[in-house]
């Protein structure tokens, strides 16, 4: 019964976030950007705490927590960037799997599909990487994701 009501609360959100793709970002945006405000205080404070034990990796932690307040801030500031590194992530992803296709492709290996498989994987990757790019067909990924969830768990048992 609670997978029931569960699934069809994401019927409801994925309806809504379909109809406002933007509200789909918003609550990721500020989690993702909560959490690393939270990870960039917590790399400041292990910072100055371990600069004594060592400085070099004290500084490394001080420059990362920097970094990640900035990031921490922009993200929940402005949910464009939230959408520029979910795209920037999966065309990094894209790339390495047409680079492992390129490479199982030199090697000897007598089934060619295994090269060829990761090489279209990659692409549609970097598709998809140039769609979400743009919130609003982010937040749109993120109402079907959440229809195609909810619909899923209506037919569990």
């Amino acid at each position: 019964m609670q997978t029931k009501t569960s699934g069809l609360i994401l019927i409801v959100l994925g309806l809504i976030i379909i109809a406002f793709p933007l509200l789909g970002i918003l609550p990721f945006s500020l989690l993702l950007g909560i959490s690393v405000l939270f990870l960039g205080i917590g790399l400041l404070i292990a910072g100055v705490i371990g600069i004594r034990a060592s400085t070099t990796m004290g500084v490394v932690e001080l420059i990362l927590g920097i970094i990640a307040l900035i990031l921490g801030i922009g993200i929940i500031i402005n949910p464009g960037f939230f959408s520029f590194l979910v795209a920037l992530l999966i065309y990094i992803a894209g790339i390495f799997l047409i680079i492992i296709g390129i490479m199982a492709f030199f090697a000897k290996i007598r089934n060619k599909w295994v090269s060829i498989v990761p090489i279209i994987l990659g692409l549609i990757y970097i598709l998809i990487g140039s769609i979400v790019a743009d919130p609003f067909y982010l937040g749109a990924l993120i109402g079907i994701w959440l229809l195609i969830t909810g619909i899923i768990m209506l037919f569990q048992d």
